[in-house]
């Protein structure tokens, strides 16, 4: 009996003694959480350029404390132990390393304040877009933002100490010309000219609602024209690389987007998918040759009438084939990115030529369930780490795939010739690689790169080339995340249907994706499908 009652008190303090250390792991894991958490917060705080009344700090003193911040936030993190966490908190632990290696590499490499003119331009461009007349509030805000152009331009000519001559270029442009894009811009039938006209615009504007602000907006005016001349006058000695470079690249791609290939594997996958969609788009030429073309909407009407019918198709065709979840809170109509208007001419820019013809493509990409409906999916995202996370290959990897994934499903099966204008825009986006790298690369220059989509890709236009590939060559790597998360999503999907059998249900794949943030696939395949041999290498 008394070894019996021994056997047992020795059982009992073991057992004791196991579940005591298991709580004290878990209350250890979860304080090595919560300092992630923390970590993450004060991150996003101090990576945010400081500043008096709008004008951002960008001085050699701040940069500074950026670097030497960054060092601390690094070595805080590499402190928290995390290698017994689940796989969810990894990720979020790499999600966290991930942002500090983009603050790194603006730092080191892209350093957009002393580069790049454009970066004091995209604060400054927004103030004449306001409506008026204002209210209280918003006539504060303007009068603020007016009085702070000057500081901001006159910080600019202190910092700009190694400029992109093409960076310069870009600049002037935009401040003078219009874009023919005008996307983000307020809708006018004729777009002002550049940021300068907008400000002209601004001042006709108050002259009639605001004759108090004319003052400060006359003077954000003369700022702003004197900022260009000021880029004219010193052009000759902006004699810095507006290319990165590979090695840089590969060191963004792996250590920021957190991506498993390389620049060269991205072109090898860039040149198949090249051959692919051109042939698709010449079996299905050949097979419509005897039918009618797509005519563009006439008018106003008819193009709304249209993007109108486009997002009914698409929702009901959603419902029908169970694609994914439309949940209650999404509103009844989206917005399009190709709002209608008449350029001199008749002129229109590629997304128009598309768009005028048949909406699907725009607004699956852009609207449902694209961007618009992936973004109010993500803003009720409340996890202190995800929900205010953004990664460019899931969000646009998403939405490029949604365009041939609607395609392969039946969506067009009716619509011969608008298949037709989705290889076309697949097209463009598989041509933006070449094109983006070799900038990136110093191979071409941004002129020569445009000219390659104009004479590469159908209803190209110079205006819209220009557009995004300015985006691509001011952003690296952010051109190539169409198509990288495109090929990494449907890496995920023939995983997760490989590892499922009969049992997988690509609606539901559809939402739990969507579910899991707008973080790097990588991450999602790791926590969706337990496969950990690609996050290996990011370790």
């Amino acid at each position: 009996m008394r070894i019996y009652r021994f056997v047992w008190r020795v059982l009992f303090i073991l057992c004791l003694g196991f579940f005591l250390n298991v709580a004290a792991f878990e209350q250890n894991s979860n304080e090595g959480y919560q300092q992630l958490i923390k970590l993450y917060q004060e991150f996003n705080k101090f990576r945010r350029p400081g500043g008096i009344d709008g004008v951002p700090d960008y001085s050699q003193s701040a940069i500074q404390g950026k670097e030497k911040g960054l060092d601390s936030f690094r070595k805080r993190l590499s402190e928290i132990p995390h290698k017994d966490w689940t796989v969810s908190r990894k990720i979020d632990y790499l999600l966290v390393k991930a942002k500090l290696n983009e603050l790194d590499f603006q730092l080191r490499v892209t350093r957009p304040w002393a580069r790049d003119p454009g970066t004091y331009v995209d604060i400054i461009a927004k103030a004449p877009y306001a409506n008026t007349p204002l209210d209280d509030s918003t006539r504060k805000n303007l009068l603020n933002h007016l009085k702070a152009v000057p500081k901001i331009l006159e910080q600019a000519k202190v910092n700009l100490t190694s400029v992109a001559k093409t960076l310069a270029d870009i600049t002037i442009r935009r401040l003078e010309r219009s874009d023919g894009v005008n996307q983000g811009e307020p809708r006018r039938d004729v777009p002002p000219e550049g940021v300068i006209g907008w400000y002209k615009d601004l001042i006709s504007r108050l002259k009639q609602h605001h004759p108090e602000l004319l003052a400060d907006a006359d003077q954000a005016l003369i700022s702003v024209k004197n900022f260009r001349d000021w880029l004219k006058t010193n052009k000759p000695r902006m004699t810095a690389s507006v290319s990165i470079g590979l090695d840089n690249y590969n060191w963004y791609l792996k250590n920021v987007r957190l991506m498993p290939y390389t620049v060269e594997d991205i072109l090898g996958i860039a040149e198949v998918e090249l051959y692919r969609t051109l042939t698709f788009l010449r079996i299905e030429q050949h097979r419509n040759r005897h039918l009618p073309g797509l005519e563009p909407a006439s008018t106003a009407e008819e193009h709304d009438r249209r993007v109108r019918e486009a997002e009914s198709l698409v929702r009901s065709f959603i419902d029908e084939h169970d694609l994914l979840t439309i949940p209650d809170y999404m509103p009844s109509a989206f917005d399009t990115d190709a709002f209608w208007i008449v350029r001199p001419g008749g002129k229109r820019h590629f997304w128009e030529e598309i768009t005028y013809r048949d909406p699907l493509n725009n607004h699956i990409h852009a609207s449902i369930p694209g961007h618009r409906f992936d973004g109010l999916i993500q803003r009720r995202n409340t996890h202190p780490i995800r929900g205010r996370y953004g990664d460019g290959g899931r969000a646009e990897g998403w939405t490029f795939y949604l365009e041939e994934m609607f395609l392969q499903a039946g969506l067009l099966d009716d619509r011969p010739r608008t298949r037709e204008l989705f290889y076309i825009a697949q097209l463009k986006r598989v041509l933006r690689i070449p094109a983006e790298v070799k900038m990136q690369t110093g191979e071409l220059t941004l002129e020569q790169a445009i000219q390659f989509l104009i004479d590469e890709v159908p209803l190209m236009d110079e205006n819209l080339a220009r557009y995004d590939l300015q985006i691509y060559l001011r952003r690296p790597a952010y051109g190539m995340t169409y198509l990288a998360g495109k090929v990494q999503f449907e890496k995920l999907l023939s995983d997760r249907a490989r590892q499922l059998g009969e049992d997988f249900d690509l609606g539901k794949f559809h939402d739990e994706f969507l579910a899991s943030g707008s973080i790097p696939i990588t991450l999602i395949r790791w926590e969706m499908t337990g496969l950990d041999d690609e996050v290996k290498k990011l370790w």
